[in-house]
């Protein structure tokens, strides 16, 4: 770990401040008509979720920490608990149902993902931006609709409900973007 210069964050750093851990999001330089220059940062709290919006000067010093990712692999899931293996040892971990949060829906037998570890301690999930999920239910589309407000809503194998363009049916393939839960595109052959 080094100490860096509060001028020096930039977005994507991890750093210790005010007893915790803190992941930069977005850093903005700021040079007033008076004063010194500083960095603005937004931080968000990578123990309990929470963001802070700090001013750092050239003279404020941080602790930079090492982050280390790490590719996992879904298993499965026990009760409330989702088990991963490390992909490098073969190591399982099992993780709270609440550390992935409501994204979790979108974990599938044997999917990857890539976990934040600060010292050995997961602090960090990274789910691939989009899965293949099939429609399980959708309504019917009502003939004569604007393109713009003809999306219906449609239920998939994991239980989400999504809007969907009028052409998808039930038994659909299509693409779920995990940040949002939103419709990306119908699946391709080969796809997930």
């Amino acid at each position: 770990m080094a100490k860096i210069s509060g001028s020096d964050i930039r977005p994507g750093m991890v750093v210790e401040y005010d007893g915790s851990l803190w992941a930069a999001v977005k850093t903005m330089a700021v040079k007033p008509g008076k004063g010194p220059a500083y960095n603005q940062v937004e931080l968000k709290n990578l123990i309990d979720g929470r963001k802070l919006n700090q001013r750092f000067g050239g003279t404020d010093r941080v602790e930079e920490t090492e982050v280390e990712r790490r590719q996992f692999q879904f298993l499965y899931k026990q009760e409330d608990q989702l088990v991963f293996m490390d992909t490098a040892n073969y190591d399982q971990i099992e993780l709270a149902n609440e550390f992935v949060g409501e994204r979790a829906t979108f974990l599938q037998d044997g999917m990857m993902v890539q976990l934040q570890l600060h010292q050995d301690r997961p602090i960090g999930i990274k789910l691939p931006e989009t899965v293949v999920l099939e429609v399980v239910e959708a309504d019917a589309s009502i003939k004569g609709q604007t393109a713009a407000s003809s999306y219906k809503p449609a239920k998939l194998e994991n239980g989400l409900r999504v809007m969907v363009p009028p052409h998808i049916e039930s038994g659909t393939r299509i693409v779920v973007n995990t940040n949002d839960g939103s419709y990306v595109a119908r699946a391709k052959a080969g796809d997930g």
